[in-house]
């Protein structure tokens, strides 16, 4: 990804979330849809994952998307930067299935937000996350 357009999405990320501005952004890393199903989806095979942060500072994107700059794909980071955000942030540094989901209720606020914006108009957005294992 081309890094001042990822520096356009974290700043978009900053602006309709709560979170201060880290001054870096994430690692960016391509992989096979395959890496999704075992890390993001802890093997559940149905999972409809096609980015996912690992609270270390990656950013994983399904290398299908690579080079697609369409207004959904960039929610997509949107929505990933979100997490970064949030897990530099210090706010979600203890995790159960209740803040797994209150986290993800969050990025998908801010994805749709920022797709509404750019938009100019309502796009809904079907909310659908890896399952929580505690």
């Amino acid at each position: 990804m081309e890094a001042k357009l990822l520096a356009v999405l974290l700043s978009w990320t900053v602006k309709l979330s709560s979170y201060s501005h880290p001054g870096i952004p994430p690692e960016i890393d391509y992989k096979p849809y395959s890496f999704f199903i075992e890390n993001a989806c802890a093997g559940y095979e149905k999972c409809d994952v096609v980015a996912w942060y690992n609270d270390k500072g990656t950013i994983y994107i399904d290398e299908r998307l690579d080079g697609h700059t369409d207004a959904y794909t960039r929610s997509v980071i949107v929505h990933e930067l979100a997490h970064y955000l949030q897990d530099i942030s210090g706010e979600y540094h203890t995790m159960n299935c209740d803040l797994h989901a209150k986290r993800e209720r969050e990025a998908y606020s801010i994805q749709k937000q920022y797709l509404n914006t750019i938009a100019g108009r309502f796009t809904a957005i079907y909310m659908n996350f890896p399952p929580c294992v505690e």
